[in-house]
């Protein structure tokens, strides 16, 4: 395992592969543990090597930090790249991983090659309605204040996203049990501030702003990020590319890993 230091907090990350970097994002609930499952970086570090980095807050590390806005995650990227570096690189996100890569393409422009996004959203109010639900300040309250129904109401949700992972993804075994790892790390203020944060972005006034080559990648059975959003994509940078997964969801990884494989890697390759 490793980790390093940046302004945000203490970052934990992973490699894979060896040639030119690539920096892979994961999403709301996730960590890098979903780009492994996926064998993403087992397949793509055939041609390249792979940094999978958990968000401040998930992940293998738990609670560090006080900032888990999606705000903040941008500024990690950039810090995370100079720690190691990297003087520019692509990077994939998944959901709120490509919600981040976006943002970071806006305010780091000479940092970013080219970017993936997986089911990410452009604008909150395509979140799911539970997702957006969860997006408020008041829940953040109300668990600081009660850490036993915060306790209580994981230990639910848990239980909850075991048997829900078999409508995300055709592979919910797995799914369930990478929700169940990082659930156990995650507490409240990672956990309500991200999805707050996450539903009150809108990146819509500002996408003219992406010059750079992007690959949008959106299941149409996705019921967590609306699958409009690849439209949104197209329609506020035409010259991206937007691919449209008929037998996926929100996990296009899980759901059709070769095909997965093979638009991420002519991109990254030749996009």
């Amino acid at each position: 395992m490793a980790t390093l230091v940046t302004d945000q907090g203490i970052v934990h990350y992973e490699t894979y592969g060896r040639g030119r970097p690539v920096l892979f994002l994961h999403g709301w609930l996730g960590s890098w543990e979903l780009w492994r499952q996926s064998r993403t970086i087992e397949e793509l570090g055939k041609d390249f090597k792979t940094y999978s980095l958990d968000f401040l807050g998930f992940g293998e590390l738990g609670y560090r930090g006080d900032n888990f806005s999606v705000a903040n995650f941008t500024l990690l990227v950039n810090q995370f790249m100079d720690r190691l570096g990297i003087v520019k690189a692509p990077l994939v996100g998944h959901s709120m991983g490509g919600t981040v890569s976006l943002s970071a393409a806006m305010r780091f422009p000479e940092k970013v090659v080219k970017i993936v996004v997986i089911g990410s959203p452009i604008h909150g109010s395509s979140l799911s309605p539970l997702l957006r639900v969860a997006g408020y300040q008041a829940w953040i309250d109300l668990a600081e204040t009660t850490p036993r129904l915060y306790d209580v109401f994981m230990g639910g949700l848990r239980v909850a996203l075991r048997g829900y992972a078999y409508l995300l993804a055709k592979d919910g075994k797995a799914l369930g049990k990478m929700f169940t790892s990082d659930l156990s790390k995650l507490t409240v203020r990672p956990f309500f501030q991200s999805i707050t944060t996450l539903r009150q972005t809108d990146l819509r006034p500002r996408m003219n702003e992406v010059r750079l080559p992007v690959l949008g990648i959106y299941g149409k059975k996705d019921i967590i990020v609306h699958p409009n959003q690849g439209d949104v994509l197209q329609q506020t940078v035409p010259h991206s590319k937007v691919l449209s997964f008929a037998e996926s969801g929100h996990f296009p990884m899980l759901d059709e890993p070769q095909r997965f494989h093979e638009a991420v890697r002519d991109f990254l390759n030749n996009g």
